[in-house]
């Protein structure tokens, strides 16, 4: 904010609304992804995530009256069987017969879609402020309330514990993924629909592919890469379409 020379200065009104968005974006967002990734692997926990635009798109369509054309439909669709592919391992039936994976893959998906509603909601909110502004209100409501859950559980005594490399960690998750990756999303939602920024959370799972064989050996398989290439075709052809 100082950066960009922007007033803290924000309308009061705003406020309970920027509390739900920090509760929905930062608190119950980061404790699904988390609890989630106890028992979830890190490339399929990515590929689930890919599902986010697809309820941005819809949500998006419902409440915010963006259009969705007849391409774009059709690269969702496309892109969201790709996520399939590679959420059941090849075997998409068995995702209809109870077969989905492990506890934490419901986690993320639940994530996934609390994300989509907290980008929905932004869109509003961010017409009226700058997103850097918006942004440190909803940083603020959602540390406020990571921090009276903390507070009230007995983990906190395990802060004590942490290694260096642990507080590395968290420090790269707070100031990179976090709050340079949240303003960046809330630049682009200010000035494009939530559905085209959307899509772009499809080459999320590409990158997470890589990181995970690399950093924790989980293997790429040919049912990932197929499903990849699904998924770059459908954000191919939703993003081609101008909107």
């Amino acid at each position: 904010m100082f950066h960009r020379r922007q007033s803290i200065r924000i309308n009061r009104n705003q406020l309970l609304n920027l509390g739900i968005l920090g509760f929905l974006g930062v608190t119950l967002h980061q404790w699904l992804q988390s609890f989630g990734l106890m028992t979830a692997k890190a490339s399929t926990t990515a590929w689930i995530i890919a599902i986010i635009p697809v309820f941005i798109a819809l949500l998006g369509w419902i409440f915010l009256k963006e259009r969705l054309q007849w391409l774009q439909i059709i690269g969702i669709i496309i892109a969201v069987l790709g996520v399939l592919l590679v959420v059941s391992g090849g075997d998409i039936f068995a995702i209809f017969n109870g077969s989905f994976g492990v506890v934490g893959d419901y986690f993320i998906l639940i994530s996934a879609l609390n994300w989509a509603i907290f980008s929905v909601l932004s869109r509003r909110t961010l017409l009226e402020n700058p997103a850097a502004v918006m942004m440190f209100y909803v940083m603020i409501w959602g540390w406020l309330f990571a921090t009276v859950l903390l507070f009230r559980s007995q983990e906190i005594s395990l802060i004590r514990g942490m290694s260096i490399q642990g507080w590395l960690a968290v420090g790269f998750l707070g100031i990179v993924c976090s709050g340079l990756a949240y303003v960046a999303w809330y630049d682009a939602l200010k000035i494009n629909s939530a559905s085209q920024v959307g899509v772009f959370l499809y080459f999320e799972p590409l990158v997470a592919l890589g990181l995970a064989a690399a950093l924790l050996d989980e293997a790429i398989t040919i049912v990932s890469i197929l499903g990849g290439i699904s998924i770059l075709l459908g954000v191919w052809l939703v993003n081609r379409v101008d909107t």
